[in-house]
């Protein structure tokens, strides 16, 4: 086994890092590494060959398309069902020119499944963020947490707020800060940016990146009556809202992990 390990990979238009803080054998690495390029390979919508942009355009029909695309196509229906068409992976513009990106759903799923890679190499305290996305598990030092900053939406080099978090944790933001507003709101087909940015935190059994990364663009969505939304359709979830104005809004329970929060100005 060798020592703990930190690794960046270039990937799923993001940069994934995987920080393991338990020995870790030599290919454990290696395969969460190989199953982002599947993803990659299989679901971007910047690529012509994927099978979501095959699919899109017509070229492959439901029956031809790999179960792990299927299995993104019925996530997708569940999730517009939950958030009565809040998220709507089938009215979004697409860079392949068309009108299905399920890329709300995908980088939190990927994720998730990495982390089962890790737990299979009985690998048990490690974090791996991509993007606004973060799935961690166990402790970074003994009685220690992990610490999760939500960037401040006007200044790049700052945090608004500051997460502790340990055990089984999911953290996910939306926001228009990096992308400007690319976000479109399914019901009206326009971008929306009332929300300066989302974050949903889930732990436990609600420790699941791929409903708490669609749930952040669905409460972004919503705007400011979101997090009302989110308490009462997923009470085991927590949420930050920032408005246009620096406002913060949270649920009750993000009190539990909140570290610090700065001052927004």
């Amino acid at each position: 086994m060798n020592r703990a390990r930190h690794h960046v990979e270039r990937v799923i238009g993001t940069a994934v890092s995987i920080d393991v803080r338990d020995p870790i054998g030599p290919t454990a690495i290696d395969d969460v590494v190989a199953w982002l390029h599947r993803v990659d390979a299989l679901f971007s919508t910047h690529r012509l060959d994927s099978q979501v942009s095959r699919f899109a355009l017509g070229e492959l029909d439901v029956d031809q398309l790999d179960a792990d695309v299927l299995d993104i196509l019925g996530r997708c229906e569940d999730l517009f069902d939950d958030t009565d068409g809040a998220f709507d992976a089938w009215s979004v513009p697409a860079p392949n020119g068309t009108h299905f990106d399920p890329s709300g759903v995908v980088k939190g799923w990927a994720i998730e499944r990495a982390t089962a890679i890790l737990e299979t190499h009985d690998v048990s305290n490690f974090c791996i963020t991509a993007g606004g996305d973060v799935a961690l598990r166990g402790e970074p030092e003994p009685g220690r947490s992990w610490r999760v900053g939500v960037r401040h939406p006007d200044r790049a080099d700052a945090v608004a707020i500051l997460l502790e978090l340990s055990g089984r944790g999911a953290v996910a933001t939306s926001g228009s800060y990096e992308r400007g507003a690319h976000i479109i709101d399914p019901r009206t087909g326009a971008p929306t940016a009332d929300l300066a940015s989302v974050t949903i935190i889930g732990t436990d059994l609600g420790a699941d990146l791929t409903t708490v990364d669609a749930l952040a663009t669905a409460v972004y969505v919503l705007g400011v009556d979101g997090l009302p939304w989110l308490l009462e359709q997923h009470p085991e979830l927590d949420g930050v809202v920032i408005t246009r104005d620096d406002e913060v809004l949270c649920t009750p329970g993000i009190h539990r992990y909140l570290s610090r929060s700065a001052a927004l100005s």
